[in-house]
């Protein structure tokens, strides 16, 4: 076993080979919306999030539509979070003030534990430059080994979270996969990039 004093390799004695990739993401993703659930509105905010899974190489595991209604909120994400349909589930709508959106009471009743820092993030970076993002009252937690997000409803809120979430995905799903044990190795990979 190495001696935990010994000095840690410098950036410029690492390999810049780059990481090896791991497996491509399955993503679920749940829309959350009245009116699509009648067939009255298209899914924009799924497809988007679906869109955006594509650009990352990941693979869509599920998809569905649900009503703002808790009950069928909480069955959905209970059963892909158990069945290990997904590493990662994104839902998208029922995040903001209106009565009918429940979807974050919803998934804190499907999450073993809340992860506060990824939704602090997706707000605090898309209101920069989007001062109604705050409105949303989305969580990200964890059920199993399945991290869970809430975006919004809206297309452009969906593109604009997932941009916001994309640099901590990758990593965020490792570890609730149980994928990362050091956080040196990823440093010097990342350091080796860098060069």
């Amino acid at each position: 076993m190495a001696d935990p004093r010994a000095p840690r390799p410098h950036a410029a004695d690492v390999s810049s080979d780059p990481p090896e990739p791991g497996p491509a993401l399955r993503v679920a993703v749940l829309t959350i919306s009245d009116a699509t659930s009648r067939g009255e509105r298209a899914d924009g905010s799924g497809d988007a999030a679906a869109a955006w899974v594509a650009t990352i190489g990941g693979t869509v595991a599920a998809r569905a539509v649900a009503s703002d209604d808790v009950v069928p909120i909480v069955r959905l994400l209970v059963a892909w979070c158990d069945d290990d349909v997904a590493d990662l589930v994104l839902t998208t709508g029922g995040t903001g003030l209106s009565p009918r959106d429940v979807t974050p009471e919803a998934t804190r009743a499907a999450l073993d534990r809340e992860a506060p820092g990824i939704a602090e993030r997706l707000r605090a970076v898309t209101g920069a430059t989007f001062p109604r993002a705050a409105l949303s009252r989305g969580v990200a937690g964890v059920r199993g080994r399945t991290l869970v997000v809430n975006l919004p409803g809206s297309t452009s809120g969906v593109r604009d979270m997932l941009a916001a979430f994309e640099p901590i995905a990758r990593h965020a799903v490792d570890i609730v996969r149980g994928d990362v044990t050091s956080h040196d190795a990823e440093q010097a990979a990342r350091a080796g990039a860098v060069r």
